[in-house]
C-alpha cells in the first residue's frame, strides 16, 4: 500500500511527540485471533458464523446506565453483537467506565470466536463531549478553524485518543468535517473547523491522524454534509436543498482528502437532498449517497455507519414515509449501511431483530449485501483490535483515571484557546473602565460570569434564566432590559440564537454593548451595530480566560475568523 506524503509528514511529528505503548496482556483465544492472513480468517469467521452470529455485527447499540444492564450483557453473549456506543449517561465516572468496557469485552472474548467490540463515542472536543468525568476540555474545531495550523489539529486528536484509548474505548465519531455554508445551522456551529472546504479536510486529515496515532478508529461525519443544514437533525429531518455541483464543490472535498488518507470509517447524517437524489429519503436510508456516491464515486472501502436511528430526523422520515421503525433499521441496512447505530438496547427478539434477521435468511441478495458489511467490520477489526498495538480491550480503571487527563494535554489546549480569540469589532478593546463606569456581565453560563468577576471584580453579574436555546420569552426579554438600563457598560455573553433576542433589547437602550461570542461565532452577524465583539470557540474556563485576557489587554488576539459573516454574493 502506497504511503501518501501528508501521512508521512504525521508520523515524523507523531514520533517526535511519544511512542505509543503496547498492550500485551490478556490476548483472547478464538478464531479472531489466529495467527493467519487477515483474509483468510474474514473467510474462516463467515464459514463458522451462524446467521444469528453474522446479522449481530451490525448492530451498535447503546445503554442506559452508568453500568452495562442484563439486557446488553444478554446481546453480547448470545449473539456477540458489533459493538456499543458510550453517550453521555455512561460517561461521568471515568474508574466506572473502565470497569463496563473490561466486563463488556469479556464477555464478547469468551463468545464462540473471540470477536470484539467496537466501543464507540462521540469525543469531537469542545461543545461535543460523551466522555466527560476528568477528560480534557478541549476549545474545539472551530477554534483550530481560527489558528488554521494543521498541528493543532494533530494534537487535538493526539490528545483526545490518548485518552479514548486509556479508558478501552477504540473508535470516536470524530472527526467533524461538516463544511460551515449556513449561519442558521445551529447544531453543527463551533463543531465545524471551517467554511472553507480544502481547510477542512486538511485540518480534517490532521485530526484523524492523530488519533489513529493511539490506533483509535477515526470516524468522519455527518456525511455527505450537515453545514448547509437550518435544522437539527436530532429533532426533524434537515431538507437541503444543494445541487450535486455545490454537494461536490464543498461537502464532499474533506471525504476525497480522507479517503485517500486512509478513514477506516464514515458515519452518515439524517439529511435530506431532494436536488441531488430526486426524493427525500435521508442520505443514511439512501442508497444512492451510500452505494453509488461513496461507495462508487469517491471509492470508499471502510465501514459506514448510521448516526443514531433513534434521532428525531429518521422518525421524521419515517412519519413521512409511512415506515415502522424495524423497516426504518432494515432499509438503512439495504441502503448500504454495514451498521445500525442504536442508542437504546433492544430486546433481544423484538421487531427490530426479528425483521433484519427474517430478511437475512429469507432474501438471498440481502444476505450477501449483509455478509459484505461483515467483511468489512471484521477487516476493520483486525486491522485496528488484533494487532499488539491495539488499544487494551481490558483497561485498568485505575490507570484510567490517573491517565485521563493526558497530563501534557491542560498546557496545549490553554495555549490553544489563548491563541484561537478571534477580535471582529475592536472599539473598546482594550477595555479599561472609567472612574464610576457602571459595568454588567450578562450571560447564560455561570463559569463565564465567575471567570468575567475575576477580571471586572467591581462589576455586577446577570445570570440569564432562559434554559433555552431557540427563543427567550417576552418576559424574559423586558426583565433583562430593565436591568440593564441601570448600567453604562455590558459584556454580553453570546452563544444562541435566545441569547441574540436578549441582545437585541440593548440596541436603542444608549448602553455600550461589548459582544463575548463563545461556541459559535456566527450570531454576530445578526448584531453588527455593536462596535466591540471577540469570539472565542469553546465553553470552558480557559475559553474564558482567554477571551477576558484579550478584552482587557493583557493577551494579543491571534486568531482569524474561520466562518464568513455575510452571504457570498456570488
Amino acid at each position: 500500500m502506497r504511503t501518501s506524503p501528508t501521512r508521512l509528514i504525521f508520523s515524523v511529528v507523531l514520533l517526535m511527540m511519544v511512542c505509543t505503548g503496547m498492550a500485551w496482556a490478556d490476548v483472547p483465544t478464538g478464531t479472531f485471533w489466529a495467527d493467519e492472513p487477515r483474509e483468510q480468517v474474514i473467510e474462516r469467521l463467515l464459514a463458522e458464523m451462524t446467521p444469528e452470529e453474522i446479522v449481530s455485527q451490525v448492530f451498535l447499540v447503546g445503554w442506559p446506565t452508568a453500568r452495562p444492564t442484563p439486557q446488553l450483557m444478554e446481546w453480547i453473549a448470545r449473539r456477540n453483537i458489533g459493538g456499543v456506543k458510550v453517550f453521555g449517561w455512561n460517561a461521568d465516572d471515568l474508574g466506572v467506565l473502565a470497569e463496563s468496557i473490561t466486563q463488556l469485552q469479556r464477555a464478547a472474548t469468551r463468545t464462540r470466536h473471540a470477536i470484539p467490540l467496537f466501543t464507540a463515542t462521540d469525543q469531537e472536543g469542545g461543545w461535543v463531549r460523551h466522555v466527560r468525568g476528568g477528560s480534557s476540555m478541549t476549545p474545539g474545531n472551530m477554534a483550530i478553524g481560527a489558528t488554521g495550523l494543521p498541528q493543532d489539529a494533530l494534537r487535538t486528536g493526539y490528545y483526545i485518543g490518548a485518552e479514548l484509548r486509556a479508558l478501552g474505548i477504540n473508535m470516536n465519531f470524530a472527526p467533524t468535517v461538516d463544511v460551515f455554508a449556513n449561519l442558521a445551522d445551529y447544531v453543527i456551529g463551533p463543531r465545524a473547523f471551517s467554511a472553507d472546504p480544502v481547510e477542512t479536510a486538511m485540518l480534517g486529515s490532521a485530526f484523524f491522524h492523530g488519533m489513529e496515532s493511539h490506533r483509535v478508529i477515526a470516524t468522519a461525519k455527518h456525511f455527505p454534509g450537515h453545514g448547509n443544514a437550518a435544522e437539527d437533525s436530532h429533532g426533524v429531518m434537515p431538507i437541503i436543498l444543494d445541487t450535486m455541483e455545490q454537494l461536490s464543490a464543498r461537502d464532499l472535498v474533506p471525504y476525497r482528502i480522507l479517503i485517500r488518507e486512509g478513514i477506516p470509517a464514515i458515519l452518515s447524517g439524517h439529511l435530506s437532498f431532494p436536488e441531488v437524489s430526486g426524493e427525500l429519503t435521508p442520505a443514511s436510508l439512501s442508497s444512492f449517497f451510500k452505494t453509488e456516491l461513496l461507495r462508487g464515486d469517491l471509492g470508499f472501502e471502510g465501514i459506514v455507519i448510521t448516526d443514531d436511528l433513534y434521532m428525531g430526523g429518521v422518525f421524521d422520515y419515517g412519519r413521512r414515509a409511512g415506515l415502522s421503525f424495524p423497516e426504518l433499521v432494515l432499509l438503512a441496512l439495504e441502503a448500504g449501511s454495514d451498521m445500525v447505530m442504536l442508542s437504546r438496547t433492544p430486546e433481544l427478539n423484538d421487531a427490530v431483530w426479528r425483521t433484519v434477521y427474517t430478511a437475512y435468511r429469507q432474501r438471498p441478495e440481502f444476505r450477501d449485501r449483509l455478509d459484505e458489511s461483515v467483511r468489512r467490520i471484521l477487516r476493520v477489526k483486525l486491522a485496528y483490535l488484533r494487532p499488539d498495538d491495539r488499544v487494551p480491550l481490558f483497561p485498568d480503571p485505575v490507570n484510567a483515571r490517573q491517565s485521563v487527563p493526558h497530563p501534557q494535554a491542560h498546557r496545549f489546549f490553554t495555549d490553544h484557546a489563548f491563541r484561537s480569540v478571534t477580535v471582529t469589532a475592536s472599539q473598546r478593546i482594550p477595555l479599561q473602565p472609567q472612574p464610576g463606569e457602571r459595568i454588567l456581565l450578562a450571560g447564560k453560563y455561570p463559569a463565564f460570569l465567575r471567570e468575567g468577576g475575576r477580571w471586572f471584580p467591581a462589576a455586577r453579574q446577570h445570570l440569564f434564566s432562559t434554559a433555552t436555546v431557540y427563543r427567550a420569552t417576552a418576559a424574559e426579554r423586558a426583565e433583562f432590559r430593565r436591568i440593564a438600563a441601570g448600567y453604562d457598560t455590558v459584556v454580553f455573553c453570546l452563544s444562541d440564537p435566545a441569547t441574540v433576542m436578549m441582545a437585541q433589547e440593548l440596541r436603542t437602550l444608549g448602553v455600550e454593548v461589548i459582544l463575548f461570542s463563545v461556541l459559535s461565532p456566527s450570531y454576530l452577524h445578526e448584531l453588527g451595530w455593536a462596535h466591540t465583539a471577540l469570539a472565542v470557540y469553546g465553553w470552558g474556563t480557559d475559553s474564558y480566560r482567554a477571551g477576558f485576557s484579550v478584552l482587557t489587554g493583557a493577551a494579543p488576539a491571534g486568531g482569524v475568523l474561520p466562518i464568513r459573516l455575510h452571504a457570498d454574493p456570488r
